[in-house]
């Protein structure tokens, strides 16, 4: 199976970079244990909470990508937000025809570099597909774009994952990035 690995490296960035810091112990959202050796498509393929959004990076052809070298950020919706988009929207971003928009849904939610709970702050951070993510610590939560983290801290081989309860939608239409390499990433 061919990949966009460029679209999934996007993706992978952007969750995984510009998160300022609170204090570890002051964060709302529960902690996992870390998850030593394995990369974040293997996590979220062994947890229950996960197969749509495994699905979904199949379709888009991000799998390689999210099992590169990384380090990435992923803001990970689960089963029960993809459910929560309109009837037959995701029915319709699984088709082939339709890899480029969900890689690009995808890419929002990957933020570049590996950033922690205790990083998090209000701030903004930029995805992989350049575009600022709104993250929100308010009265023990933390939100990103209105989604709220329930689970943080799973950490992955090539970053982190947290769990989201909304899917994160682009205010702007966005396809797969161009290049493997966002802008502001130091490769460039």
């Amino acid at each position: 199976m061919k990949t966009n690995r460029p679209l999934f490296l996007a993706v992978l960035l952007v969750a995984a970079g510009a998160l300022p810091a609170a204090q570890a112990q002051d964060h709302p959202a529960k902690t996992a244990k870390p998850a030593s050796g394995n990369d974040i498509v293997a996590i979220a393929s062994g947890a229950d909470d996960f197969k749509t959004l495994v699905t979904a990076i199949e379709a888009a052809g991000l799998v390689e990508t999210l099992q590169g070298e990384g380090p990435f950020t992923v803001f990970a919706p689960t089963d029960e937000a993809f459910a929560k988009l309109p009837d037959g929207a995701l029915e319709d971003l699984l088709k082939p025809a339709n890899k480029a928009q969900l890689a690009g849904i995808l890419a929002c939610h990957v933020v570049p570099g590996k950033i922690m709970a205790a990083d998090m702050k209000t701030m903004k951070a930029t995805n992989v597909s350049g575009q600022d993510l709104h993250i929100e610590v308010a009265d023990g939560v933390v939100t990103v774009d209105g989604a709220k983290v329930i689970k943080a801290d799973i950490v992955a081989g090539n970053g982190v994952i947290h769990v989201i309860d909304t899917v994160i939608i682009p205010t702007a239409p966005v396809e797969a990035p161009e290049t493997a390499k966002p802008k502001d990433h130091p490769g460039h």
